[in-house]
Formats: C-alpha cells, sequence, structure tokens
C-alpha cells in the first residue's frame, strides 16, 4: 500500500473538471452509439427506446455510490482498489480480475468497431477485405486483425505521451464525438417514419421481457460504462472532491438524452427493404446488410441528398469516436492493472509510474498485449459485446456494499460528497448491477462464469501466498488442482463437448467451488479467512444468477421453468439478499485504516 500511495503521488494532477467530465463522454460515446442501435433493435424492437432510459436510471443508481466513494478517496484505478480497502485482498482481486477482463476488451472491441466500420470503403478503394461472414454474422479476416492490432498499438502511443496531452486532446475529440451524434439524430428525424413503432409487432414485439434482455447483451449498458472514468482518473483530478462527481453524473445525463433520440430516430428511419431484410423481422437485422453500418446505411438509403452527404462525415466519426474511447480505456485499464499491482494483486512492475510520462507503462503494454489475443476468439463487435459488459459489470457489485461499510467503519472522514438516502440508492445500485448481470442471459453468463472465477486459483497462486494470507504449500497444491479441474469442466460443458447436461454440469462447477474454498479456508490464516469470508456473497450471487439463467426467460430451454417477469423477481429476491450479505460482511481492513480513521478496532467483525 505504501508502493501505492507513492505511486499515486507520482501521477499529474493536471485534470480540469471539464476534461475529466469530457474523458468519460468521450469513453461513453464510442463504438457503441454507431452498433448498438441495431443490436439492440434487432432483440427489443421499437421497445428498446424504453431499454435506453431504463438503462440511464440503472448506471445513475451505481454511479451515484461510486461518486462518494470517490471523492471521499480519489484513486487512480479507484473502481478495482476500494474493494480491497472494505472487503480485503480476496473480493479485490475478484473484483480486479472482472475489470480487467471487460476492459481489456472493451479496448479490442473499439479497435474492432473502427475496422468493420471502415472495411466497405477500405475494400472500395483497396480491393482489401477486412470483413466477411461467418455464422451470418459480420468478422474480421486476417487483414482486419492486422488492422485492428495496428489500431491498438496507435492507442498504446497516446497513452504513453502523458496524461496532459491525452487529457487536453481528448476534450478536443470529445467535442466532435458529441456534434456528430446530435446531428445523426436531427437528420434521421427527416425520414421518420411512425408506423415502424406500430406495426411488424407493435411496440414490444418480441415480449417486455426481451427490453431488459437488450440491456445486457446489445451494447447499451456497455455504451454508458464510460461513467466509470470518472473515478479511475480521478486521482489525476486537480479538485477531485467535485469533479468526480461532476464526471460521474453529468456524463451519464448527457450521453442519455443522446442515445434515447437516436435510437427512436433509427427505428423510425428503418428502411427495410434497403436493409435486405423482411418488414417485422426485427431479429433479422443483426445480420442484414445494414450490420456493419447502421447508422450511415440508414442515413444513405433515405433517399435524402443532404443525409447522404452528411453521410461521409459520420464514416469519418466512426473512426474517431471508438478510437477516441479506445485510447481512454488503454489508459483505464493500464489504471485497473495498476490498482491491482498497488494491492499485491499483480506483479509490482505493473504498479510502476514511468518518470518520464508519468503512466502506469506496464499495465499499457499488458493492455496491448492482451487485448489484441481477443480477436482470435471474438473476430467481431457483436460476438465480444455481451461478454464485455458483463464482466465489467460483476465489478459493479461492489459499489454500494463498499460505501456503506465506510460509513460504518469510518463515519467521521471527510466526504466532499454525501449520498442522500444511501439506504435507498445503495440496494438500488447493487440490485442495478445484479439484474444487469442476470438479464446478460445463460449464453453470455457461460463465458462469463468461466473466466472470472478462474481469479479464484489464480488468487491462490499468487497474491494470497504473497501477503501471507494462505500457507504456501497447500494453496500452490489446490490452486493447480482447481485450475485443472476448472479447465476440464468447462471442456465438458456447454462452451466446450457438451456431454455434460446443464443441471450436472452447472453441480460439478459449484461442487469445485466449494471444495476450493474449503481448502482455502484450511490453509488461511486467521485474516485470509476473514477475506474468504468477505468475498463469498459475491460467489455465491454469480453461481446462483447462473443457474437460475438456464431455467428463466433468457436460458437454455425452449419453455422456461421460470417464464418472465418471475424470473426476474427471483433475481431480485438474491440479488437483495446478496446485498445486505455484502454489507455485513465488509469491515475497517488495515489498509482503509492506514488511509481514514475509523471506529471499527482491529479484528472486529464486520
Amino acid at each position: 500500500m505504501e508502493h501505492g500511495e507513492a505511486g499515486d503521488q507520482k501521477l499529474r494532477r493536471t485534470l480540469s473538471a471539464q476534461q475529466l467530465l469530457f474523458i468519460s463522454i468521450g469513453s461513453i460515446i464510442g463504438s457503441g452509439w454507431l452498433f448498438a442501435v441495431l443490436a439492440a433493435g434487432s432483440v427489443a424492437g421499437p421497445a428498446v427506446v424504453v431499454s435506453w432510459v431504463l438503462a440511464a436510471v440503472l448506471v445513475l443508481f451505481m454511479a451515484l455510490n461510486y461518486a462518494e466513494t470517490g471523492t471521499m478517496l480519489p484513486r487512480s484505478g479507484g473502481i478495482v482498489r476500494y474493494p480491497y480497502l472494505t472487503h480485503g485482498g480476496y473480493l479485490g482481486f475478484l473484483m480486479g480480475w472482472s475489470m480487467l477482463l471487460g476492459a481489456v476488451t472493451t479496448v479490442a472491441i473499439e479497435a474492432l468497431g473502427v475496422t468493420q466500420y471502415a472495411a466497405s470503403y477500405i475494400h472500395e478503394w483497396t480491393g482489401v477485405a477486412l470483413t466477411g461472414a461467418a455464422e451470418g454474422k459480420n468478422t474480421l479476416t486476417g487483414a482486419g486483425r492486422i488492422v485492428a492490432v495496428l489500431l491498438m498499438v496507435a492507442f498504446f502511443i497516446i497513452n504513453v505521451l502523458g496524461i496532459r496531452f491525452f487529457g487536453r486532446f481528448n476534450q478536443w475529440v470529445s467535442w466532435w464525438k458529441l456534434i456528430i451524434p446530435v446531428l445523426t439524430f436531427v437528420l434521421l428525424f427527416a425520414v421518420f417514419h411512425g408506423s415502424n413503432f406500430t406495426m411488424y409487432g407493435g411496440v414490444a414485439p418480441r415480449g417486455w421481457g426481451a427490453v431488459f434482455n437488450a440491456i445486457a447483451v446489445s451494447g447499451i449498458v456497455f455504451a454508458f460504462q464510460g461513467f466509470r472514468e470518472g473515478v479511475n482518473f480521478g486521482g489525476e483530478s486537480r479538485r477531485p472532491q467535485r469533479d468526480i462527481l461532476i464526471a460521474t453524473v453529468g456524463s451519464v445525463l448527457v450521453c442519455a438524452v443522446i442515445y434515447v433520440l437516436l435510437q427512436a430516430a433509427f427505428v423510425g428511419a428503418l428502411n427495410w427493404g434497403a436493409a435486405g431484410v423482411r418488414p417485422g423481422d426485427w431479429a433479422g437485422l443483426e445480420t442484414s446488410g445494414w450490420a456493419h453500418q447502421p447508422l450511415y446505411s440508414a442515413l444513405e438509403s433515405s433517399g435524402v441528398a443532404l443525409l447522404g452527404a452528411f453521410g461521409v462525415f459520420l464514416l469519418v466519426d466512426a473512426v474517431i469516436s471508438p478510437a477516441g474511447t479506445g485510447w481512454i480505456y488503454m489508459g483505464d485499464t493500464a489504471r485497473t492493472v495498476y490498482g491491482m499491482a498497488v494491492h499485491g494483486g499483480l506483479p509490482g512492475v505493473f504498479g510502476r509510474i514511468s518518470d518520464r510520462h508519468r503512466v502506469p507503462w506496464a499495465g499499457l503494454v499488458g493492455c496491448l498485449v492482451v487485448g489484441c489475443a481477443f480477436f482470435l476468439p471474438f473476430p467481431g463487435w457483436y460476438q465480444l459485446i455481451g461478454f464485455t459488459s458483463s464482466t465489467a459489470v460483476v465489478t459493479y457489485l461492489a459499489a454500494a456494499p463498499q460505501l456503506q461499510v465506510m460509513r460504518r467503519v469510518a463515519p467521521d472522514a471527510e466526504r466532499p460528497f454525501v449520498l442522500r438516502r444511501s439506504r435507498l440508492f445503495s440496494p438500488l445500485g447493487f440490485l442495478a448491477a445484479s439484474m444487469i448481470l442476470y438479464w446478460s442471459g445463460y449464453e453470455v453468463l457461460n463465458g462469463v462464469v468461466a473466466t472470472v472465477l478462474v481469479a479464484l486459483p489464480v488468487y491462490a497462486l499468487y497474491q494470497g501466498r504473497r501477503q501471507g494470507r494462505l500457507a504456501d504449500g497447500a494453496a500452490k497444491a489446490t490452486g493447480v488442482a482447481f485450475l485443472v479441474c476448472w479447465a476440464a469442466t468447462q471442456v465438458a460443458g456447454p462452451l466446450g463437448t457438451g456431454v455434460l447436461p446443464f443441471p450436472a454440469f452447472w453441480g460439478l462447477v459449484a461442487a469445485e467451488v466449494a471444495a476450493f474454498t474449503a481448502l482455502m479456508w484450511r490453509a488461511a490464516t486467521p485474516e485470509g479467512r476473514r477475506e474468504l469470508g468477505a468475498a463469498s456473497w459475491a460467489v455465491v450471487l454469480l453461481l446462483a444468477l447462473y443457474l437460475l439463467s438456464y431455467y428463466g426467460a433468457y436460458g437454455g430451454l425452449d419453455s422456461p421453468v421460470l417464464p418472465f417477469p418471475w424470473d426476474s423477481a427471483v433475481a431480485l429476491v438474491l440479488g437483495l439478499g446478496c446485498y445486505y450479505w455484502a454489507v455485513a460482511s465488509g469491515y475497517a481492513t488495515a489498509e482503509l485504516r492506514a488511509t481514514v480513521r475509523c471506529r471499527e478496532p482491529e479484528g472486529a467483525q464486520g
């Protein structure tokens, strides 16, 4: 922790409130607005407009909880560092791992967005195909992957130039990124067809359950996730106590208005014939001729000369918007890695700040390498979006409990911003994250559970041993055994051969996690056991939602055992119970006591 405090001091505190706000806005307005209007429309039909409104409200509930914590303890990479302070290293590592998966794939998905939007005119100019069709979806070719890798390198170079250049340059780019979406929906309203909202199955042709599913899997919640950058870059702000609140809440409100109007305009401008889709086949939009350039296609097919001419600016923005978000998220990912390294979750080299550029350079290198690797299993925007969104949402589960734990153990700490009615907004913030995770559905949760829970043995093999929480030999043996069993189980499960029916597969997964936890408990010190107990709620919630997702409306059965809305009601009860469990299990860790004055004595139970 001392190493981290020293590193925080080396970070340049040069960002103004406006720059911090524009960093959040700039990361919100990326590839999401270019693709999500079509992806979300294909899931929910015209009712998708409601999805955007609901998503904005849910994200605001989460953002408000972060606003108090972020202004109280401004830290670079704060979102992954706060769980360490209130629940210990085990939960901190799990949340950091989840955020790392979500952040690094976000950088990759922005590079994918640029490449896919540019594919048509690159092919026209050069004859080189950057995209092709696989299973009816737009995917990158070998040449497309090379272009995406080069974009990742460009994101890396911009971040290495340093935070001062980053803040000033991003501010100007973000103005452009605000203006183009606004002009796009204004122009599309000129060819608005109200019949698209009333014919072809009505407002909710795929049912109201699809409205919630669209929030999680089609890029809607992904499009709002930039709110967190106000927290993660807060340690580099001139006046973090004021600026973090402005950035987190302000960015969501501004972008929500733009997104809602943009989605309504797109649905109204939809030309079924030009898209090559049977009228009313909303699901067919994702594999239509419009899928690679949704908004540009809508402008071009309008038949209005002005709209077609503006389409050129949209194509330019289809490079600037995702690229601008991509370089922001590469900086965000580097700070996530930095935050984990500060707390011992990663090797110390990742916690070092460059003396010359004052940035966490090792984290940037790691993000570049790992992000490029995701182009192999996920060669397209639509393939990666659900996984990217949901892994990050796992991390947001910690926002509300950590606020309430800090309220309990450090009530006298200075709080420049105090969230009023937190006893209402904190549960709502937790439920927002847990419900979005559930609505992502069974198919997405397969990958989320498989990759997020890999953090458990990695903790045993590295952080738990390094920090003296676990006995060395037992931790190594258990960690390796779990990894081998986990990999074999996943091969036999829905992501692999599928030879195991899901009930048997889930039972085996739960048994492996329970056995691992029991063995870790035996190998742990008293402090290690406390950390294991403080993180149990997160593992239980993730496994419970996974099981429910199979039997619910978003699952793997043709006739769900729990149809909508009863499945969501069960998920709501599960989430509420885990929220109070998470609050009760938090405590004043040694790191929190070293940071602020706490009432809870060392060793007291939370």
